[in-house]
């Protein structure tokens, strides 16, 4: 009987509309669409060569590619052969043997390249592989139900019989990203890297009270109508994914570190050796260009001292620059909300030496991400309260009612007192743009702060002297930060002569993406 009644059925799966994607202002980022797909049943072609010559002229394909498809087929009831929105060429199609069309849906991103390394992609049955696709695929793709049939003796459906399961359409997710920043920081990014003809790059715009991240770009990027000719390794979010030592970008953060644990002041002299310093158990530490004598924190800054810096690490003591630098969460993930995040690399205080406590303070020996760096300058901006990057908004059901939204946390408590992160900020970073390393991201109409950094690139031999990934962060207006800026460059071309620092490479592509933007967001 059990047999009998297994015969007798036929099963037709509904799928779910998956859910949309949208930015900040509600454009939409990724959709679907409904469609038909044409398939052969394998079963029921008595000629595959004959069916394929008849279907070919309606589908617009080759006659031995169809073939192809119905004879390569793994399933011994089905057969790809074409995505269609003509009605005209599914009615043709299905009026042949052994040819059928259902319903399905296809996944659309309107906006092509410009946030592939966010959103991600779906594979062709519409499930998420990279991106915000991936994170929440489960959330955007809904549930299924199945209609189940009475068939005939061919197992085709002849009438409905139930239906098994409730069809639930995905959820949709609002991110934070808004799609005009981010067309403004991939266009300044994109041409500077071709300027420079540099490997790859970074872009990231943050409101740092809240963590929003308001634009992220990662060059080269994808489009995601082209996964298949597409090279795997444009997938991955650079900001995420890869890591790299900050070099003097780090500077401020230590700095503010030594500030708060009362080691050095922001008046006192430190002798920075005239360019030259070494002893027993750290070797030998020099400048970038010329020697410095005595220079207080903020000069340290300014002219971007490894000596100077060097110094406030040896003052700290491997225990207090190691916690201070977990504090504000290096060697650990953000928590973003994507996947592939890696957490960095801060050795354990037991592998640390001499040489770890003078170099970490001017950016060697610690790896970072870019998304890390965001979050700790975000933390100094916002005056030392913790903050934490995120990209998703809200989460809404298929009816648009907001059944999650995400809230910045109440401002409780400091990682570093809040008079050292303002002083960091207002004054130290405001003078590295007015008088030091990142004139170039200087405004007319708003006070920039930031900081330069130019990191060699370690190899197998040690550092690498032609490959540097060159770096400036920065936000304004200093007096209330309304965003923060990161944009690194990985390997500029030295030999153009054209200079290869965060401060020439770097910072100008920064303050070009700053003052598009506070202008778009009518910042006073």
């Amino acid at each position: 009987l059990d047999a009998s009644l297994a015969q007798q059925r036929a099963f037709r799966s509904r799928q779910p509309q998956r859910g949309v994607i949208l930015d900040c202002r509600g454009r939409v980022l990724a959709a679907s669409n409904g469609v038909q797909t044409i398939f052969a049943d394998p079963q029921e072609i008595d000629d595959a060569k004959e069916t394929s010559s008849e279907l070919a002229p309606h589908v617009d394909m080759g006659a031995h590619i169809i073939c192809q498809l119905i004879l390569e087929s793994r399933s011994p009831r089905f057969a790809r052969i074409k995505t269609s929105t003509d009605p005209n060429e599914c009615a043709a199609a299905r009026s042949i043997r052994g040819i059928g069309t259902y319903s399905d849906w296809q996944r659309h991103y309107p906006m092509g390249r410009l946030v592939s390394n966010v959103v991600g992609f779906t594979s062709i049955d519409n499930r998420g592989l990279e991106g915000i696709e991936l994170k929440y695929d489960k959330a955007l793709s809904g549930s299924p139900a199945r209609n189940i049939f009475f068939a005939d003796v061919r197992r085709r459906p002849i009438r409905p019989k139930e239906q098994d399961g409730v069809l639930t359409n995905g959820v949709g997710i609002i991110l934070t990203i808004d799609s005009t920043i981010q067309q403004f920081a991939r266009d300044e990014l994109a041409a500077r890297i071709e300027e420079y003809e540099a490997e790859s790059g970074i872009a990231i715009v943050d409101e740092p009270r809240s963590g929003a991240i308001l634009a992220m770009v990662s060059l080269p990027d994808f489009d995601p109508a082209n996964i298949g000719t597409t090279d795997p390794n444009t997938f991955r979010s650079r900001a995420l994914t890869d890591w790299y030592e900050p070099g003097s970008i780090l500077k401020p953060i230590v700095a503010a570190i030594a500030l708060d644990a009362g080691v050095v002041n922001t008046t006192e002299k430190i002798f920075c050796e005239n360019g030259d310093y070494h002893g027993r158990g750290f070797g030998r530490i020099g400048e970038y260009k010329q020697g410095f004598g005595d220079l207080t924190v903020r000069e340290i800054l300014i002219n971007s001292s490894n000596i100077g810096m060097a110094k406030i690490g040896q003052r700290l003591g491997k225990k207090r620059l190691y916690e201070g630098l977990k504090l504000f969460g290096f060697g650990e993930k953000t928590g973003i909300e994507l996947p592939g995040e890696i957490d960095g690399r801060l050795r354990p205080l037991d592998q640390w030496d001499g040489y770890s406590v003078t170099r970490i303070p001017f950016g060697q020996e610690i790896c970072v991400t870019a998304i890390q760096l965001i979050r700790a300058f975000s933390i100094l901006t916002n005056g030392g309260r913790l903050v934490s990057p995120f990209l998703v908004r809200a989460v809404v059901d298929d009816n648009g009612r907001v059944t999650e939204l995400k809230q910045p946390p109440p401002p409780v408590g400091y990682l570093v007192k809040h008079e050292v992160a303002k002083w960091v900020v207002s004054e130290a970073l405001v003078s590295v743009v007015n008088e030091g390393t990142g004139k170039r991201a200087k405004l007319e109409k708003w006070q920039v702060f930031g900081k330069t950094g130019t990191a060699n690139i370690a190899n197998s031999d040690g550092y690498s002297d032609r490959d540097y990934v060159s770096s400036f962060i920065c936000g304004a207006p200093a007096e209330d930060p309304a965003i923060v800026v990161l944009v690194s460059i990985r390997k500029p071309n030295r030999s153009l002569g054209k200079g290869y620092t965060g401060g020439v490479v770097s910072s100008p592509v920064a303050g070009r993406i700053i003052e598009r933007t506070l202008t778009y967001l009518g910042v006073d």
